[in-house]
């Protein structure tokens, strides 16, 4: 159902407001909605905005988005865009570009990498509004000291027995190429090559990302469910209390707190681990971005709303209400974003050196690619997969075979 925000409605003689669509996931807090309203009502009467959820699954609702974008849709006006979406939106053409004076005010005081997130071919195709990446959360009851390392985690857990088990995502989805990609960067490789045409995936750090993914899988401290693991299966077993070790997002945090207060109590959070212990590790970022759907009927006003959605009063609420960490560097020193994110630091910091997704406009295949070869984890063999990916990736970039 649509939720329709803005302005009271006029005079029966006078014109009815513009009215732009948002699309975008369901927000269950109510701060889209809310960000939304207050823009409409700053515009003086220049536009309403009606909400139009899409569903929590972010390959659903790029489904949905491309089918009507590809057949033209004039009634999507606001996009709220996965990070991985922009090149393929941008190249298609079903996006615009901003106009360089909002440009710069989307990029003003933003983490760079959420700025990355939001550009292609040196354009920026969208406002960055929240972000997100993975922490390592662990039981301070059972470490002393967080692990530095994916080995030291893992040899802390076995060692921990019955309670040392780590709790990561190892489905075939989304979240296996998240942990791919990011275990390769921290290796010091890449997936693709600098301009994106062609397989990168290094001999050597991708041999080691994918001996770290086996050893994960194969290791006793890694309960038996891996292979079938998403985001939500974590969060639970780690609330459940059998786990010690944890890599997820940072919901996780209000989640333990609200729903496992005895687990909360000695819940604390570190630094993604690293795969060399001389390379800080590097984490795939997330979160959402404001593009403006190439057929709108306003595409001034619904930039303008955009930008308005995207500022920091907006990303400032979007963190407080909705547990949404913001894109724009300062608000982490904000009393009220650390207030919901007391590892706000640590969370910057880690997004600063954040790791982009493979930025092609075939990410999806790129990603159905690698998430297909490399799952079971049990059944790696890196000297054989690492060929294989290599094979598989330059498929989807060639639009070879169907995955």
């Amino acid at each position: 159902m649509a939720l329709s925000v803005g302005l009271a409605g006029c005079d029966g003689g006078a014109p009815a407001l513009p009215t732009l669509s948002w699309y975008v996931f369901d927000e269950p807090s109510g701060a889209f909605a809310e960000a939304a309203r207050r823009c409409a009502e700053q515009s003086d009467g220049a536009y309403r905005v009606v909400l139009q959820p899409l569903p929590a699954d972010a390959d659903r609702q790029r489904e949905q988005l491309v089918r009507r974008l590809a057949a033209g849709d004039s009634a999507i006006d606001l996009i709220g865009m996965d990070v991985i979406w922009t090149p393929e939106l941008a190249a298609a053409g079903w996006i615009l570009p901003w106009p360089e004076d909002l440009a710069q005010q989307a990029r003003a005081g933003r983490i760079q990498a959420t700025v990355d997130s939001a550009g292609w071919e040196d354009r920026l195709w969208a406002a960055p509004f929240t972000t997100n990446t993975q922490l390592l959360w662990y039981r301070t009851d059972r470490v002393d000291a967080p692990p530095a390392t994916w080995d030291a985690m893992i040899r802390r857990a076995e060692r921990l027995g019955a309670e040392g088990s780590i709790q990561a995502q190892g489905a075939r989805y989304e979240g296996l190429t998240v942990l791919f990609v990011s275990l390769l960067a921290s290796a010091g490789g890449s997936v693709l090559s600098a301009d994106g045409s062609e397989p990168a995936l290094p001999e050597g750090p991708t041999r080691r990302a994918l001996a770290m993914m086996r050893r994960l899988a194969r290791s006793p401290a890694t309960p038996p469910g891996l292979a079938g693991a998403r985001e939500d299966q974590a969060r639970l077993a780690f609330e459940a209390g059998g786990a010690a070790f944890m890599v997820n997002y940072t919901y996780v945090w209000p989640s333990a707190r609200a729903n496992a207060p005895a687990v909360a109590r000695h819940m604390h959070w570190a630094r993604w681990p690293a795969v060399d212990p001389e390379r800080p590790s590097r984490v795939a970022i997330g979160g959402i971005n404001l593009g403006v759907g190439a057929y709108t009927e306003h595409p001034e006003l619904a930039l303008q709303a955009a930008a308005c959605i995207a500022g920091a009063e907006n990303q400032r609420l979007a963190a407080r209400r909705g547990g949404l960490p913001p894109t724009t560097a300062a608000l982490y020193d904000d009393p009220a974003v650390r207030e919901t994110f007391p590892f706000a630091d640590l969370l910057r910091a880690t997004l600063k050196d954040a790791v982009q997704r493979p930025r092609t406009p075939l990410y999806n295949d790129v990603s159905l690619a690698i998430s297909r070869t490399l799952h079971p984890m049990a059944d790696i063999d890196p000297e054989r997969d690492a060929a294989r990916l290599r094979e598989a990736v330059s498929r989807a970039l060639h639009s070879r075979g169907l995955l």
